[in-house]
């Protein structure tokens, strides 16, 4: 009987980073690796010694984030104060590893949740001047929205039949007269202003708290150059009432990108609700997030 083959993803474990580390980095091969978890969605992360990290992509999709990461990050970082990851090598594909992979400087701190967070209001105003200086940073040859970054920047206009499928699939679950109605007032508006350097991504894993603070932002692999208005979904993710109003009001974008950023929140939700592969952990918390979604502006 011939033996299963792997797939890239159930190749991820220990082993493997330490293989490539050996051939490919062998100045870091005395030093002990550690898998972190919870695991991300789009890479594995590894602890590589006490300073560094490894992260492998888990899935074609990607591997564009890769080169995207070791291109930017370094032009985004003098213009941030907060903390970002910084590139230290890439790695090729080896070893039935068909991917570029990365070796970053570790960063500390634990994914962002209500309870590790000392004071809401200043984190929500940590959150945005990150954002504010983001929004700032020049976007001369950055990369736009597209399939690379899951259109995050980009019309929201491109989700509008997922999600209208996962309105109907959730019909007697949720409210969803009212969720259509946040949703057809954010894809009836566009941004008008010029486009700015997007996180794309701004869930509570990629916030790093420490001491009760926003300690770094991690994960720009869905960065790109266009509407802010995807970068507001933390808003309704983690924030509560009132630290969701000192956001709005210190990110100080109009009514109708804070639209879109609602929808946004809400179509990442409902798909999480709708998809079949996802726990039920996962599910309640999106369905958590719809309701501060239902009842907020």
């Amino acid at each position: 009987m011939s033996a299963t083959v792997k797939s890239p993803e159930e190749l991820i474990d220990v082993v493997l980073v330490q293989q490539l580390i050996a051939t490919q980095f062998p100045q870091w091969k005395h030093l002990p690796i550690k898998q972190v978890l919870p695991g991300g969605w789009d890479n594995r992360t590894f602890l590589l010694g006490d300073c560094m990290s490894v992260r492998l992509p888990s899935a074609a999709d990607y591997i564009a984030q890769v080169e995207k990461e070791h291109t930017w990050l370094p032009t985004l970082a003098p213009n941030l104060s907060m903390l970002i990851p910084k590139p230290i090598a890439k790695g090729t594909p080896a070893l039935n590893y068909p991917w570029p992979w990365s070796v970053y400087a570790w960063l500390e701190g634990e994914p962002a949740h209500a309870d590790l967070i000392g004071n809401q209001e200043e984190f929500a105003r940590s959150v945005a001047r990150f954002l504010v200086e983001l929004h700032q940073i020049d976007t001369a040859e950055a990369p736009e929205p597209g399939l690379h970054n899951f259109y995050r920047g980009g019309a929201l206009s491109v989700y509008d039949g997922e999600t209208r499928a996962s309105l109907e699939l959730l019909t007697g679950r949720i409210d969803t007269a009212s969720a259509l109605e946040i949703w057809e007032t954010a894809v009836g508006s566009t941004w008008s202003g010029p486009s700015v350097w997007v996180h794309g991504d701004m869930a509570c894993g990629n916030l790093l708290v420490k001491e009760g603070k926003l300690h770094a932002i991690i994960d720009f692999g869905c960065s790109a150059v266009g509407d802010p208005a995807c970068d507001l979904v933390i808003a309704w993710t983690l924030l509560d009432e009132q630290s969701r109003r000192v956001f709005r009001s210190e990110i100080a974008l109009d009514d109708a990108t804070w639209a879109r950023g609602r929808g946004w929140a809400l179509w990442k939700a409902l798909i999480t609700m709708t998809n079949s592969v996802q726990n039920q952990q996962k599910i309640d918390e999106a369905e958590q997030v719809i309701q501060q979604i239902l009842g907020s502006e």
